[in-house]
């Protein structure tokens, strides 16, 4: 028995300084090869496609428009002179975004993004330089037709309208944004305070 101590008190002294290891809750995969170049571009491909289907802005084919045509949206509810403040340039520009020379999906991604970040920010408007596409493919205007159909699918956007000469003209257009909630409250305590 007292050998069995002398053990116990040995083992004990040699395990001093052993640190428990840590709980994991991963799976450890054994992966014997590594990925090869062509697996990495199909897995990133998916990953972006996968990102792309996430916004819900089609990817179907939209009507042509031509390159010199006015873009006009409002949703029902919008003021009139709202509207023409809009179409007019009044207000002031918070964000701009170019989607000049960017490919398709790419441009569907940003505009998507840049939106949702702008209205997150309580960012009310922004200029969206699509082009005219005079020489673009499949057709003239491609991406601003695809635009005016992006924006009107878009929950922010409430309205938009083709620029004033001065903000790009017909190559770019106003893009008005709903009050974001947090927006909504910060104008009540701020009219409150007034009264």
């Amino acid at each position: 028995m007292n050998q069995q101590n002398d053990h116990d008190i040995s083992f004990m002294s040699q395990m001093e300084d052993v640190v428990p290891i840590a709980k994991v809750n991963k799976v450890a995969v054994a992966n014997n090869h590594s990925e090869t170049l062509s697996q990495r571009l199909k897995r990133e491909a998916l990953e972006k496609q996968i990102a792309l289907d996430d916004n819900g802005l089609s990817i179907d084919s939209v009507t042509p428009l031509d390159p010199y045509a006015f873009l006009s949206y409002k949703k029902d509810g919008v003021q009139e002179g709202v509207f023409k403040n809009l179409r007019l340039g009044k207000y002031q520009i918070d964000s701009r975004l170019s989607l000049r020379g960017v490919k398709f999906d790419d441009a569907r991604l940003s505009l998507f993004d840049t939106i949702t970040d702008c209205h997150e920010r309580g960012i009310r408007t922004l200029l969206v330089d699509h082009g005219m596409g005079l020489q673009s493919k499949p057709f003239a205007g491609f991406m601003k037709s695809y635009v005016n159909r992006w924006l009107s699918e878009i929950e922010a956007v409430i309205a938009y309208h083709t620029a004033l000469k001065q903000h790009g003209g017909l190559a770019s257009v106003y893009v008005l944004l709903k009050k974001h909630p947090n927006q909504k409250q910060i104008n009540r305590e701020v009219h409150q305070k007034r009264s």
